[in-house]
Protein backbone atom coordinates (compact mmCIF):
# COMPACT_ATOMS: atom_id res chain seq x y z
CA UNK A 1 0.00 0.00 0.00
CA UNK A 2 1.38 3.33 -0.91
CA UNK A 3 1.23 6.52 0.66
CA UNK A 4 -2.03 8.40 -0.11
CA UNK A 5 -2.33 11.64 -1.25
CA UNK A 6 -4.29 13.34 2.14
CA UNK A 7 -0.85 11.47 3.85
CA UNK A 8 1.39 12.49 1.53
CA UNK A 9 -0.11 16.53 1.93
CA UNK A 10 0.36 16.03 6.17
CA UNK A 11 4.01 14.77 5.44
CA UNK A 12 4.55 17.78 3.43
CA UNK A 13 3.56 20.16 5.85
CA UNK A 14 5.26 18.17 8.87
CA UNK A 15 8.65 18.00 7.38
CA UNK A 16 9.32 21.56 8.32
CA UNK A 17 12.25 22.40 5.59
CA UNK A 18 12.58 25.87 7.04
CA UNK A 19 13.38 25.24 9.94
CA UNK A 20 17.11 25.49 10.53
CA UNK A 21 17.59 23.30 13.86
CA UNK A 22 21.17 24.20 14.22
CA UNK A 23 19.03 26.95 15.92
CA UNK A 24 16.31 25.13 17.40
CA UNK A 25 18.03 22.02 18.83
CA UNK A 26 17.47 23.08 21.80
CA UNK A 27 13.91 23.64 21.56
CA UNK A 28 13.55 20.20 20.08
CA UNK A 29 15.28 18.58 22.70
CA UNK A 30 12.40 19.30 25.16
CA UNK A 31 10.06 18.55 22.31
CA UNK A 32 11.40 14.98 21.49
CA UNK A 33 10.57 14.50 26.09
CA UNK A 34 7.22 15.98 25.81
CA UNK A 35 6.01 14.09 22.36
CA UNK A 36 7.61 10.56 22.91
CA UNK A 37 6.08 10.36 26.55
CA UNK A 38 4.18 7.55 26.95
CA UNK A 39 2.28 6.81 30.27
CA UNK A 40 4.67 3.82 32.45
CA UNK A 41 3.69 0.04 32.37
CA UNK A 42 4.96 -1.21 35.75
CA UNK A 43 3.04 -4.68 35.06
CA UNK A 44 5.68 -5.39 32.31
CA UNK A 45 8.74 -3.98 33.03
CA UNK A 46 10.75 -2.43 35.98
CA UNK A 47 13.26 0.26 35.49
CA UNK A 48 16.50 1.56 37.49
CA UNK A 49 19.62 4.15 36.42
CA UNK A 50 23.05 3.26 36.72
CA UNK A 51 26.05 5.27 35.42
CA UNK A 52 29.07 3.97 33.83
CA UNK A 53 32.83 5.90 34.15
CA UNK A 54 34.22 7.26 30.86
CA UNK A 55 37.30 9.37 30.98
CA UNK A 56 36.68 12.75 33.58
CA UNK A 57 32.71 12.08 33.16
CA UNK A 58 29.85 9.59 34.09
CA UNK A 59 27.63 7.87 31.32
CA UNK A 60 24.33 7.37 32.48
CA UNK A 61 22.57 3.79 31.60
CA UNK A 62 18.77 3.15 32.41
CA UNK A 63 18.27 -0.55 32.75
CA UNK A 64 14.50 -1.95 31.66
CA UNK A 65 14.21 -5.19 32.95
CA UNK A 66 10.71 -6.98 31.41
CA UNK A 67 8.19 -8.93 34.34
CA UNK A 68 8.98 -11.56 32.24
CA UNK A 69 12.94 -13.01 30.84
CA UNK A 70 12.16 -15.14 27.91
CA UNK A 71 15.53 -14.77 26.12
CA UNK A 72 19.66 -14.68 27.27
CA UNK A 73 20.09 -11.63 25.53
CA UNK A 74 20.89 -8.32 27.06
CA UNK A 75 20.27 -5.55 24.00
CA UNK A 76 22.31 -2.64 24.59
CA UNK A 77 20.59 0.50 23.27
CA UNK A 78 21.69 3.61 21.47
CA UNK A 79 19.02 6.10 21.04
CA UNK A 80 18.35 8.07 17.90
CA UNK A 81 17.85 12.07 17.38
CA UNK A 82 20.49 12.87 14.72
CA UNK A 83 23.57 12.91 18.14
CA UNK A 84 22.07 16.05 18.86
CA UNK A 85 18.59 16.01 19.86
CA UNK A 86 17.33 11.90 21.36
CA UNK A 87 18.26 11.17 25.04
CA UNK A 88 17.29 8.10 27.13
CA UNK A 89 13.94 10.12 28.50
CA UNK A 90 12.62 10.64 25.02
CA UNK A 91 13.46 6.95 24.31
CA UNK A 92 11.95 5.52 27.84
CA UNK A 93 8.85 4.49 25.99
CA UNK A 94 11.19 2.81 23.13
CA UNK A 95 12.88 1.01 25.85
CA UNK A 96 9.72 -0.12 27.73
CA UNK A 97 8.25 -1.76 24.77
CA UNK A 98 11.69 -3.38 23.35
CA UNK A 99 11.93 -5.26 27.15
CA UNK A 100 8.53 -6.19 26.57
CA UNK A 101 8.03 -7.19 23.00
CA UNK A 102 11.41 -9.08 23.11
CA UNK A 103 11.58 -10.55 26.50
CA UNK A 104 15.15 -9.32 27.09
CA UNK A 105 16.83 -6.72 29.73
CA UNK A 106 17.40 -3.39 27.78
CA UNK A 107 20.44 -1.01 28.44
CA UNK A 108 19.69 2.66 27.03
CA UNK A 109 22.86 4.42 26.98
CA UNK A 110 22.40 8.80 27.35
CA UNK A 111 25.74 9.75 25.32
CA UNK A 112 26.83 13.28 25.49
CA UNK A 113 24.67 14.98 22.75
CA UNK A 114 26.33 17.65 20.28
CA UNK A 115 27.03 20.48 19.31
CA UNK A 116 28.12 20.78 22.96
CA UNK A 117 29.95 17.37 23.00
CA UNK A 118 30.86 17.12 19.30
CA UNK A 119 32.15 13.75 17.71
CA UNK A 120 34.14 11.63 18.88
CA UNK A 121 32.52 11.95 22.17
CA UNK A 122 29.01 9.88 21.39
CA UNK A 123 30.96 6.68 19.96
CA UNK A 124 33.44 6.86 22.74
CA UNK A 125 31.10 7.09 25.33
CA UNK A 126 29.23 4.23 23.51
CA UNK A 127 31.99 2.30 23.51
CA UNK A 128 32.74 2.96 27.07
CA UNK A 129 29.35 1.70 28.31
CA UNK A 130 29.90 -1.66 25.32
CA UNK A 131 33.39 -2.32 27.39
CA UNK A 132 31.87 -2.42 30.63
CA UNK A 133 28.86 -4.46 30.23
CA UNK A 134 31.06 -7.19 28.10
CA UNK A 135 33.91 -7.04 30.90
CA UNK A 136 30.96 -7.53 33.92
CA UNK A 137 28.04 -9.39 31.87
CA UNK A 138 28.01 -11.37 35.52
CA UNK A 139 25.68 -8.31 36.82
CA UNK A 140 22.96 -9.45 34.54
CA UNK A 141 23.63 -13.12 34.70
CA UNK A 142 23.83 -13.45 31.06
CA UNK A 143 27.15 -14.44 29.01
CA UNK A 144 29.39 -11.69 26.90
CA UNK A 145 28.24 -13.31 23.77
CA UNK A 146 24.34 -12.70 24.55
CA UNK A 147 24.91 -9.11 24.63
CA UNK A 148 23.72 -7.62 21.50
CA UNK A 149 24.55 -3.84 19.76
CA UNK A 150 21.18 -1.94 18.75
CA UNK A 151 20.29 1.43 17.38
CA UNK A 152 18.18 3.16 15.24
CA UNK A 153 18.95 6.57 12.86
CA UNK A 154 22.13 8.03 14.98
CA UNK A 155 21.99 5.00 17.45
CA UNK A 156 22.54 2.47 14.68
CA UNK A 157 25.30 4.47 13.22
CA UNK A 158 26.83 4.38 16.93
CA UNK A 159 26.48 0.52 17.59
CA UNK A 160 28.36 0.43 13.85
CA UNK A 161 30.72 2.34 14.85
CA UNK A 162 31.18 0.76 18.25
CA UNK A 163 31.74 -2.58 16.24
CA UNK A 164 34.36 -1.22 14.22
CA UNK A 165 35.98 0.43 17.52
CA UNK A 166 35.81 -2.79 19.58
CA UNK A 167 37.70 -5.08 16.39
CA UNK A 168 39.98 -2.06 15.98
CA UNK A 169 40.85 -2.06 19.82
CA UNK A 170 40.58 -5.55 20.66
CA UNK A 171 39.04 -5.36 23.94
CA UNK A 172 36.02 -6.98 23.65
CA UNK A 173 34.05 -8.18 20.08
CA UNK A 174 30.25 -8.43 20.04
CA UNK A 175 29.15 -11.59 18.54
CA UNK A 176 25.34 -9.52 16.95
CA UNK A 177 24.06 -6.35 16.07
CA UNK A 178 20.58 -4.39 15.38
CA UNK A 179 20.77 -1.66 13.19
CA UNK A 180 17.28 0.40 12.67
CA UNK A 181 17.76 2.70 9.47
CA UNK A 182 21.29 3.17 10.41
CA UNK A 183 23.19 6.57 9.63
CA UNK A 184 26.09 4.98 7.63
CA UNK A 185 27.27 7.74 5.20
CA UNK A 186 28.79 11.14 5.47
CA UNK A 187 27.07 13.27 2.20
CA UNK A 188 23.64 13.55 2.25
CA UNK A 189 23.71 16.75 0.32
CA UNK A 190 23.24 16.85 -3.44
CA UNK A 191 26.02 15.04 -4.53
CA UNK A 192 25.05 11.89 -2.24
CA UNK A 193 25.35 8.82 -4.75
CA UNK A 194 22.38 7.64 -2.81
CA UNK A 195 18.77 7.59 -4.90
CA UNK A 196 16.93 7.72 -1.16
CA UNK A 197 18.91 10.94 -0.23
CA UNK A 198 17.32 12.88 -3.39
CA UNK A 199 13.99 10.67 -3.62
CA UNK A 200 13.16 10.71 -0.16
CA UNK A 201 14.90 13.60 1.05
CA UNK A 202 11.83 16.23 1.20
CA UNK A 203 8.38 15.77 2.21
CA UNK A 204 9.02 12.11 4.67
CA UNK A 205 9.58 14.00 8.10
CA UNK A 206 13.24 13.79 7.70
CA UNK A 207 14.79 16.12 5.12
CA UNK A 208 18.16 15.54 3.87
CA UNK A 209 19.01 18.87 4.65
CA UNK A 210 17.69 17.93 8.56
CA UNK A 211 20.80 14.98 7.98
CA UNK A 212 22.87 17.33 6.50
CA UNK A 213 22.69 19.75 9.59
CA UNK A 214 22.72 17.49 12.09
CA UNK A 215 26.10 15.99 10.81
CA UNK A 216 27.02 20.12 10.72
CA UNK A 217 26.77 19.63 14.25
CA UNK A 218 27.65 16.24 15.02
CA UNK A 219 31.55 16.89 13.29
CA UNK A 220 34.57 18.73 15.41
CA UNK A 221 35.87 19.01 12.16
CA UNK A 222 35.76 18.47 8.38
CA UNK A 223 38.12 15.21 8.72
CA UNK A 224 35.51 13.37 10.71
CA UNK A 225 33.79 13.17 7.55
CA UNK A 226 36.14 10.61 6.53
CA UNK A 227 36.12 8.48 10.00
CA UNK A 228 34.51 5.41 9.86
CA UNK A 229 33.62 5.77 13.32
CA UNK A 230 32.10 9.05 12.04
CA UNK A 231 30.48 7.05 9.09
CA UNK A 232 30.49 3.76 9.03
CA UNK A 233 30.35 3.01 5.30
CA UNK A 234 33.90 4.67 4.96
CA UNK A 235 35.80 1.90 6.52
CA UNK A 236 38.29 0.25 4.63
CA UNK A 237 37.66 -2.86 6.46
CA UNK A 238 34.44 -4.55 6.98
CA UNK A 239 35.65 -8.25 8.08
CA UNK A 240 35.50 -9.65 11.82
CA UNK A 241 31.84 -7.69 12.15
CA UNK A 242 29.03 -8.95 13.91
CA UNK A 243 26.22 -11.26 12.68
CA UNK A 244 23.56 -8.30 11.60
CA UNK A 245 20.16 -7.08 11.09
CA UNK A 246 19.73 -4.03 9.66
CA UNK A 247 16.43 -2.52 8.74
CA UNK A 248 15.38 0.13 6.83
CA UNK A 249 12.17 2.07 5.82
CA UNK A 250 11.18 2.71 2.65
CA UNK A 251 10.62 6.61 2.74
CA UNK A 252 13.81 7.38 4.45
CA UNK A 253 16.43 9.37 3.14
CA UNK A 254 18.93 7.27 4.84
CA UNK A 255 17.55 3.80 2.92
CA UNK A 256 19.92 3.22 0.30
CA UNK A 257 23.23 3.52 2.50
CA UNK A 258 22.01 1.18 5.53
CA UNK A 259 21.56 -1.17 3.04
CA UNK A 260 24.67 -0.46 1.40
CA UNK A 261 26.23 -1.22 4.51
CA UNK A 262 24.55 -4.48 4.89
CA UNK A 263 26.05 -5.44 1.66
CA UNK A 264 29.41 -4.40 2.49
CA UNK A 265 29.40 -6.23 5.29
CA UNK A 266 28.02 -9.84 3.59
CA UNK A 267 30.86 -8.92 0.83
CA UNK A 268 33.00 -9.24 4.20
CA UNK A 269 32.19 -12.58 4.75
CA UNK A 270 29.55 -11.38 7.80
CA UNK A 271 26.39 -13.25 8.12
CA UNK A 272 24.26 -10.16 7.34
CA UNK A 273 19.85 -10.13 7.47
CA UNK A 274 18.85 -7.04 5.69
CA UNK A 275 15.06 -6.50 5.25
CA UNK A 276 13.42 -2.88 3.66
CA UNK A 277 10.04 -2.29 6.19
CA UNK A 278 7.82 -1.30 3.08
CA UNK A 279 5.74 1.95 3.47
CA UNK A 280 7.55 2.83 6.92
CA UNK A 281 9.11 6.36 7.40
CA UNK A 282 12.31 7.23 9.03
CA UNK A 283 11.14 7.04 12.47
CA UNK A 284 8.82 4.75 12.78
CA UNK A 285 10.28 2.94 15.26
CA UNK A 286 9.40 5.11 17.70
CA UNK A 287 5.78 4.88 17.71
CA UNK A 288 3.37 2.21 20.17
CA UNK A 289 4.08 -1.74 19.02
CA UNK A 290 0.47 -1.70 18.01
CA UNK A 291 1.20 -0.04 14.21
CA UNK A 292 1.87 -2.54 11.85
CA UNK A 293 5.36 -1.79 10.84
CA UNK A 294 6.71 -1.65 14.80
CA UNK A 295 4.82 -5.18 15.23
CA UNK A 296 7.12 -6.47 12.16
CA UNK A 297 10.00 -5.08 13.48
CA UNK A 298 9.84 -6.84 16.96
CA UNK A 299 8.95 -9.66 14.91
CA UNK A 300 12.42 -9.94 13.02
CA UNK A 301 14.23 -8.86 16.29
CA UNK A 302 12.67 -11.78 18.23
CA UNK A 303 13.66 -13.90 14.91
CA UNK A 304 17.00 -12.79 15.27
CA UNK A 305 17.81 -13.31 18.61
CA UNK A 306 16.12 -16.74 18.13
CA UNK A 307 18.53 -17.81 15.51
CA UNK A 308 21.64 -18.50 16.16
CA UNK A 309 24.10 -18.60 13.19
CA UNK A 310 27.00 -19.98 15.09
CA UNK A 311 25.01 -22.84 16.14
Amino acid sequence: MSINIAVRAALNVLSYPEIDIKKTYMVERELKKLLSHRHKKPSLYRVWDQEVSCGDHQVPVRIFTPAEITKPDVLLFFHGGGWVTGNIDSYDGVCGDMAAATGCIVASADYRLAPEHPFPAAPEDCYAVARTLFHNSGVFGVDASNIVLTGDSAGGNLAAAVSLMARDRGEFLPRRQILIYPATASDHSETSPFPSVHENGTGYLLTSKRVCDYLSLYRSCDSDLENPYFAPLLADDFTNQPDTLLITAQYCPLRDEGEAYAQKLQQAGNHVKLYRMEDALHGYFSLPVRFEPVRKTYALINHFLENDYEK
